[in-house]
């Protein structure tokens, strides 16, 4: 009997251990920065911020420790993998609003659609004014809002924005219809340095196959709890110890970044799993 009481308080003991932990987590910010060296690039280069799944969270009031860490990095452009706000009840769109329009006051702002975005466009009883009312008032704030659509940055860079269909983010592994990136975005340009900002990592194949040079992902929040050496333990989607759940990937010379996001939802844990935000610098390739 004294031998069960003695593990029932060590493991709740070791439960509370790792709420403390989460607690902790979830209100820290990592920055990750990566270096990329295409054949594409002539110039100097660009530096992007990438960040992704926010759902409404604040780093300190307004959100000002995040202001903080993104200006440090001095960005030529901040990038959004959707997921900005929670569409799930009573949906607050102040929190995003507020980041997204506060830096397009000094850097260009670029987002795409996550599927708590996607939500909220579908279900038009529900959420279709606040949609409708977001999207303006993030164009009026200077943010630029891409939604299967493209915007060319600079003379080497374009930088696309896909909406995925809605079985995507269903449970399992569902799969593209063919052809599904040429009919939405077009042929991917062969000159310029093509980033694509799609919410979900699972089609990184499609997306190398089209043409994206960088993928910038999110939507499994890194696995929510990360193992040694196994990784995240489950997506949003049940998929457990999902390699791509989080990090930098290559195909044949394309590459993908899945970032961990920054906010969490439902469930509301982090372990070895801080949020992220990813700096990503891409440079002419040199050869000797």
């Amino acid at each position: 009997m004294n031998q069960i009481v003695k593990m029932t308080a060590a493991a709740a003991l070791a439960g509370f251990a790792c709420l403390l932990r989460s607690e902790y987590e979830k209100d820290a910010i990592s920055v990750e920065r990566y270096v990329i060296r295409s054949p594409k690039l002539n110039g100097a280069g660009r530096t992007f911020v990438f960040l992704t799944d926010l759902h409404d969270k604040e780093f300190g009031e307004g959100n000002r420790r995040l202001f903080a860490v993104i200006r440090r990095e001095e960005p030529d452009a901040v990038l959004s993998g959707g997921d900005m706000v929670i569409a799930k009840g009573d949906t607050d769109l102040k929190k995003s609003l507020s980041l997204l329009t506060v830096l397009a006051k000094e850097f260009p702002v670029i987002c795409t659609n996550g599927n708590h975005e996607q939500r909220m466009r579908r279900e038009t009883q529900t959420y279709g004014l606040l949609y409708r009312d977001y999207r303006m008032e993030l164009k009026a704030g200077g943010v630029v809002c891409l939604a299967d659509s493209f915007l060319d940055f600079g003379e080497e860079f374009r930088i696309c924005g896909i909406d995925l269909p809605a079985f995507c983010y269903r449970k399992g592994m569902p799969k593209l219809p063919a052809r599904f990136m040429e009919r939405t975005l077009g042929p991917a340009s062969d000159k310029r340095f093509v980033v694509l900002l799609a919410h979900s990592p699972m089609f990184f194949e499609e997306y190398a196959a089209w043409g994206a040079d960088l993928t910038l992902a999110g939507h499994f929040h890194g696995g929510t709890i990360r193992l040694p050496f196994l990784g995240g333990v489950m997506t949003p989607q049940y998929q457990f110890f999902y390699p791509w759940c989080e990090g930098f990937f290559e195909k044949q010379g394309r590459y993908m970044l899945a970032g961990r996001g920054l906010g969490t939802h439902s469930i509301n844990i982090r372990l070895n799993n801080k949020p992220q935000l990813i700096v990503v610098r891409i440079e002419k390739e040199t050869r000797f």
